[in-house]
């Protein structure tokens, strides 16, 4: 059974501006003459993550990440503004990223709203993509959006009744990313703060299959939450500014590309219908089903097969 490895420390940090007046903070580690990885986060808005460096052997591989526009220490912070941050501005930035490092093409990494990002950079620049691993994946239709802020709630009535109820009677409930969108952008620094809070209350109940109350110890805090929740709000309400279904219908452009989809089978957040449709349309992909697992990487079974996925692909 593969192991984990010991997490390593970056041995650069760099900041590379890019368009509009955006700076991206980036990190690398491993091995500076290993093949090129790019981790790409997941939220949108979690930040890079130093834990996730750990499936990787740092022997073989040059690690790359990055703070997604708007989070972590890049800048402009999305708690301040929300503007020039599109998938489509991600997409450029992982150019400009690549270019900067001098990278011909690198494994692609996503986790959640990573593995969309990485969906969406892969088709439309193949020829940079060596081969993908994703994990808890998502295409971010709008039909997944509904059902992550909707649909769930027949699962978690309670904390469904909880998150709608924070919505005031002067907004719809019909839609509740467009309500809490509402509130995130709110003049008022306790509205948006509260609405900022109650979106991750609820996304914490089904973030994995083995728990269903504890925060991930980021989300304690109050200023990455409200950077969090707006830029999830953000794209949502913006369907990421994609066209429904675009990534699952263009999957084709995928072919000569190797994929390796891991999914856990008890994965409420990103149910497994969409691995499922995604390796049924991206010819040379392979699903691999993780039982008892949820959405969390860090559920029993997962960081196995996502060490033994990204070591296939090793050099």
């Amino acid at each position: 059974m593969p192991e984990t490895f010991p997490e390593i420390a970056p041995f650069d940090t760099i900041f590379i501006d890019v368009s509009e007046g955006h700076r991206l903070h980036v990190t690398i580690a491993g091995n500076p003459a290993g093949q090129a990885a790019i981790l790409l986060h997941g939220g949108p808005g979690s930040g890079l993550s130093a834990t996730a460096r750990r499936f990787f052997d740092p022997e073989l591989y040059r690690i790359i990440q990055f703070d997604q526009r708007g989070c972590g220490q890049s800048t402009p912070n999305a708690a301040v503004s929300l503007e020039h941050n599109t998938t489509h501005h991600l997409i450029g930035d992982m150019e400009t990223i690549r270019t900067a490092l001098g990278v011909d093409d690198w494994l692609v990494f996503g986790t959640s709203w990573g593995s969309t990002l990485g969906l969406a950079y892969a088709q439309r620049h193949p020829r940079h993509v060596r081969a993908m691993v994703l994990a808890g994946v998502t295409t971010t239709r709008q039909k997944e959006i509904d059902w992550l802020y909707q649909g769930l709630g027949m699962f978690l009535p309670g904390q469904w009744q909880r998150f709608i109820a924070t919505i005031p009677d002067h907004i719809s409930k019909f839609d509740p990313v467009a309500a809490y969108y509402q509130l995130l952008n709110d003049a008022d620094p306790a509205i948006r703060a509260r609405a900022a809070y109650e979106w991750h209350l609820w996304e914490a109940g089904s973030i994995t299959a083995e728990s269903t109350s504890a925060f991930p110890e980021k989300w304690r805090d109050e200023c990455y939450r409200l950077t969090r929740a707006r830029l999830c709000a953000h794209y949502f309400h913006h369907a990421a500014w994609l066209d429904d279904g675009v990534l699952l219908r263009n999957a084709g452009r995928l072919a000569g590309i190797p994929g390796l989809l891991i999914q856990g089978m008890r994965d409420l957040q990103g149910p497994p219908v969409t691995a499922y449709e995604l390796a049924a349309a991206w010819p040379g992909s392979e699903l691999i089903m993780v039982d008892g697992a949820g959405h969390s990487t860090a559920d029993a079974g997962m960081e196995e097969a996502i060490v033994s996925a990204i070591a296939r692909f090793a050099n």
